[in-house]
């Protein structure tokens, strides 16, 4: 199993190095989630913070990288496996500085990777 904290090497994009993905539009399955606000590339970690707007009481969430399934630079979309509804009851960070913190990371890692076994990538 691949790590839910890399982009999976068939969407042909590995990270920032490339174009970055900030203002690109995040849709699931079911729905779009929202506007990614900032990504973090460093390896082991990388992940996009989405600004969900109201669907999550306007709160950000933390995306790994490993759940994208698909980029398309010319519609300015990132496309995840997971419903809008699995990704709301992920875990949420209090303070944006969380999101690199080893803890919190782990503990996100942790809920997508038990999603990962019903949900094939």
């Amino acid at each position: 199993m691949q790590s839910v904290w890399a982009y999976p090497a068939g969407i042909g994009y590995q990270g920032q190095e490339q174009a970055a993905l900030t203002g690109f539009t995040l849709t699931a399955p079911d729905g779009i989630v929202g506007q990614v606000e900032r990504q973090v590339d460093e390896s082991g970690m990388q992940h996009l913070v989405v600004d969900t707007g109201v669907w999550v009481f306007g709160k950000s969430v933390l995306i790994p990288a490993g759940i994208v399934v698909a980029i398309d630079t010319g519609a300015q979309t990132v496309a995840v496996i997971h419903t809008r509804d699995e990704i709301k009851a992920a875990p949420r960070f209090t303070l944006d500085s969380q999101t690199t913190e080893p803890a919190y990371l782990t503990e996100g890692g942790n809920y997508y990777a038990t999603l990962e076994r019903s949900a094939p990538l």
